[in-house]
């Protein structure tokens, strides 16, 4: 048995989920969907990261404590990933005592290791990244992705040694090229790492900042938020003895946006160094959403869309399209309400619906609802047969590479490619022909099992719909992967009409 192991972002929970949350999640759900039909035993890892100081800022401005704060919170993301489609096998929460504990015992290892150490700090302080940052990460005085300037901060912090594995982290990207993913990123880590990066802050003052994990061996100061949190992936696996760490993590794959790119290499890789971790798989790196004016979603411009009222308005399966096909991962892409719209009206109904409305109606008017036995098939139907056929293989190796876009693509070429053979095949024509009947039958049953193949290649992407589909094909709502041609539909099914994607006019809501 093969294991593949799969994390979102832990999300920071001191707001309700958006649309950058959806994609990453969405990503990461369609990834393991794929893996899991191709006979992989797959654990996809999401949560909730609820400690640090936006977390007890923001509950302090909503009148709750913490602890209340991050519970409602997370309980907002879980309800999220349930309306998208997500399904997530293990939701991991940083306030879970057995989280803590390995946080606990982490801290404990590397501090008797003398990778940790006590000092007086001053420095420029972000409270929106809750991170110490340097004068040269500052654009205008701040952080790209801060509202705030840093705020100078002079307190005794623990600190981890993170400087003495710059070599070591350095020279692993070098040795794997295709560890961070798209190479660009890469290429950023290793700019910043041809200098000092210094020692990582890892505590807060307790007098500061109460809400958070006791550092062991002293209870006056609290665990910095992104040590706690990026432990979260391996907390689950039962690190560090438990048969699920010794399963999953080597094939561990990271799904992040890019403005926590740091965190996932200067922290993380230099933290499970440190602990005897091997690094993990690959780190896919996404790019930023930008709404219809062009500029970076968010709450403060008002450009975003809110992905539950899009999936509302466009269907959970028409967004999940979206967000694979619109916007290439690793890059940025505009997604627009306008954007949903048209990938529904053109791919989902003019191309796929449009095939299996007039597919399932032919079969209803011309053999009475009843798949046919096929004759024999000529040129056109090798061609879909072998196309079918190579297709499985094809959409792994993309999606293996994070390319789900290209994945979806390929499918839908094929679904265009059945569209141009119902128009050269003209199954109304032949139906005229009482000397045509088995070429009408051939045609008819090519279709049918070819939808089938198409519901199995897009069901990680449009799950519901694709069940559907496969219902109305009169076969199991189930998907099957790789299934020979022929083994499908069976002569003499009962399939029903339906339509799968309603065109969306402007105005109009699911």
């Amino acid at each position: 048995m093969t294991y593949r192991y799969i994390t979102t972002p832990i999300y920071y929970v001191n707001d309700r989920p958006h649309m950058g949350h959806a994609y990453a999640s969405v990503h990461a759900d369609i990834m393991a969907r794929y893996l899991r039909a191709a006979g992989h035993q797959v654990m996809l890892l999401t949560g909730a990261d609820e400690h640090g100081e936006k977390i007890a800022k923001a509950a302090a401005q909503a009148g709750e404590a913490p602890r209340a704060f991050a519970e409602r919170h997370a309980q907002s993301f879980e309800a999220a990933w349930r309306r998208l489609a997500v399904e997530p096998d293990h939701f991991v929460r940083t306030t879970a005592p057995s989280h803590a504990r390995v946080v606990s015992a982490c801290l404990t290892r590397l501090f008797e290791a003398g990778e940790i150490y006590l000092a007086d700090y001053e420095g420029l302080y972000s409270v929106g990244q809750e991170r110490f940052v340097t004068e040269k990460e500052l654009v205008d005085g701040k952080l790209p992705e801060d509202k705030e300037p840093p705020v100078v901060r002079r307190e005794p912090n623990y600190f981890f040694r993170m400087e003495a594995h710059r070599t070591w982290t350095r020279q692993l990207l070098l040795d794997t090229p295709d560890l961070i993913q798209p190479a660009q990123y890469r290429n950023e880590i290793l700019k910043l790492l041809e200098e000092p990066i210094g020692d990582l802050s890892i505590s807060r003052p307790v007098e500061r900042l109460e809400w958070g994990i006791p550092i062991p061996w002293d209870t006056q100061h609290v665990t910095y938020v992104w040590f706690d949190a990026l432990l979260s992936y391996v907390s689950p696996l039962g690190y560090p003895d438990q048969a699920a760490f010794a399963h999953y993590w080597p094939s561990v794959r990271h799904i992040v946006g890019k403005d926590i790119l740091r965190t996932h290499t200067l922290f993380w890789l230099s933290m499970t160094h440190a602990l005897g971790i091997a690094p993990y798989q690959r780190l896919h790196v996404s790019g930023h959403l930008l709404g219809a004016d062009g500029r970076k979603m968010s709450k403060s411009l008002g450009n975003g869309v809110d992905p539950l009222a899009a999936a509302d308005t466009y269907g959970v399966d028409a967004l999940r399209y979206t967000l694979v096909r619109e916007v290439s991962f690793g890059f940025d892409g505009i997604i627009s309400e306008a954007v949903i719209e048209q990938r529904l009206n053109r791919d989902l109904a003019d191309d796929l619906g449009n095939l299996a409305a007039r597919t399932l109606s032919m079969v209803v008017k011309y053999r009475g609802a009843r798949v046919p036995a096929p004759g024999t098939c000529t040129a056109p139907e090798r061609a879909l047969i072998a196309r079918a056929g190579e297709l499985p293989d094809i959409v792994l190796a993309l999606v293996d590479e994070m390319k789900l876009g290209r994945a979806v693509e390929q499918v839908m070429e094929l679904v265009k490619q059945l569209n141009v053979y119902v128009a050269t095949s003209a199954p109304w024509t032949l139906a005229k022909d009482s000397g045509a009947s088995e070429r009408l039958d051939t045609v008819l049953y090519t279709l049918i099992e070819a939808l089938y193949h198409v519901s199995n290649l897009l069901s990680p992407v449009l799950p519901g719909k694709m069940q559907e589909l496969r219902s109305l094909l009169g076969v199991s709502s189930e998907p099957r992967w790789n299934v020979p041609w022929g083994d499908g539909i069976k002569p003499g099914t009962a399939i029903q009409e339906g339509i799968l994607f309603p065109k969306r006019a402007t105005g109009d809501h699911v």
